[in-house]
């Protein structure tokens, strides 16, 4: 391996044991800046691969989360399954799991019996509600989990039912947040004198609580309950989505003194630019409607790139509302690499790129999410030094 080719995690072995969405995007990150991820799926696969666009029955979101991945199946509802899942977690540095908390424990695979064979290990546990509390053993999706830890109550309109993104965002910023886990667990072993991992609990509701930003400050220092409040941001003006004369909406970020001078400047209101009420973001607050409707008026006078163009000239933060046909056809989302090209029987599909960017060790899409169970003899021979005659045994037995 050159220097070029050299990523963060190289010579890191990670076994992936849950499935859907949060524990696997831990996995994807984990794998694409350079671990050996092995994921254990269950004889009928990750059941991710099934979901939303297929095609020649596989989902096309499968080939971008298992990129990277070497796929071994294994029933670990059967003690042979159970103890050669075993045997890969005692070979391994690090653990990822996301099933209800008990369920690892149940299998004899939990952090306490794994530590007296493999005392190094990362365990990463990815639930509901974490490994502890009085929710720990309840079902937590990434819809229950986000509306419990106070995003969807600030997400959407007053007096309107709290909105969701169309996107399982609560599942993967936890994933992010057990990939950030995972690497200072692995940085402190390697400055521990002992070499010994540890547990990375991480909860669902509890990464999307992560993003509340100044929610509880705010509540406990003057007992101010953050409400949703649009397309806007509460006490920050103006910031802003405006729909244009051609039906498309643009992005206005003017909450900067000089920024708002500029922007009501361009949009032809230097009365407001100027209005000492206005001059900082406290004024500019009182007056909301009044700044909102006279930005409103001026983006439906022109269409959305006149508006951008304008505000770019202005040096006004300003963007446009993009769809994914968007992002494919912007020069800045190709120049960035944010695509990257991946084969699927010989025909090709996009994949997006898993940051952050590295400048020295960067990550790659080295192949697609596989088959089930594609690299399950090669894994079984290579790391277990199974024979063929076992692993034969271990499909008639149906364990794999």
């Amino acid at each position: 391996m050159t220097d070029k080719d050299r990523r963060p995690l190289d010579g890191i072995r990670v076994i992936e044991v849950g499935q859907l969405l949060a524990g696997p995007f831990a996995g994807c990150m984990l794998a694409y800046f350079g671990a050996e991820v092995i994921k254990i799926e269950p004889p009928e696969g990750d059941p991710i691969r099934g979901w939303r666009v297929l095609e020649n029955g596989t989902s096309h979101w499968w080939r971008s989360i298992g990129r990277n991945k070497k796929s071994i199946t294994l029933d670990l509802k059967k003690s042979e399954g159970q103890k050669i899942a075993r045997q890969l977690i005692d070979s391994a540095d690090v653990v990822i799991e996301n099933f209800r908390p008990g369920v690892m424990e149940g299998w004899g695979l939990g952090p306490d019996e794994i530590k007296q064979s493999n005392p190094k290990l990362v365990y990463a546990r990815i639930s509901g509600y974490g490994q502890t509390g009085p929710y720990a053993s309840k079902p937590g999706f990434a819809s229950v989990c986000e509306g419990m830890s106070g995003f969807r109550y600030v997400n959407g309109f007053p007096d309107q039912a709290p909105v969701r993104p169309n996107l399982s965002i609560g599942d993967t910023i936890s994933g992010i947040h057990a990939a950030l886990g995972i690497a200072l667990a692995l940085l402190e072993r390697e400055r521990n004198a002992d070499g010994e991992g540890q547990v990375v609990d991480v909860a669902l509701y509890e990464s999307m609580f992560n993003l509340m930003e100044a929610v509880v400050p705010e509540f406990s220092g003057a007992g101010v309950i953050r409400q949703p409040s649009g397309t806007t941001v509460t006490g920050i003006v103006p910031t802003n989505t405006y729909r244009c004369k051609n039906g498309k909406y643009v992005v206005i970020g003017g909450n900067g003194d000089s920024i708002f001078q500029r922007l009501m400047e361009v949009a032809g209101h230097p009365e407001m630019a100027h209005d000492p009420r206005m001059a900082n973001n406290a004024g500019r607050v009182q007056h909301e409607l009044e700044i909102d409707n006279a930005l409103a008026a001026w983006c439906m006078s022109k269409d959305a790139d006149e508006i951008l163009q304008l505000l770019e000239q202005a040096r006004v933060p300003g963007g446009p509302i993009y769809n994914v046909q968007d992002m494919f056809a912007d020069p800045h989302f190709n120049a960035r690499g944010m695509f990257e090209q991946v084969e699927i029987n010989g025909k090709p599909l996009q994949i997006p790129a898993i940051l952050p960017k590295l400048s020295d060790t960067p990550g790659r899409t080295d192949w697609p999410g596989g088959d089930i169970g594609s690299h399950t003899q090669e894994i079984l021979q290579s790391v277990l030094n199974l024979s063929q005659a076992q692993i034969d045994e271990l499909k008639t037995t149906g364990v794999i």
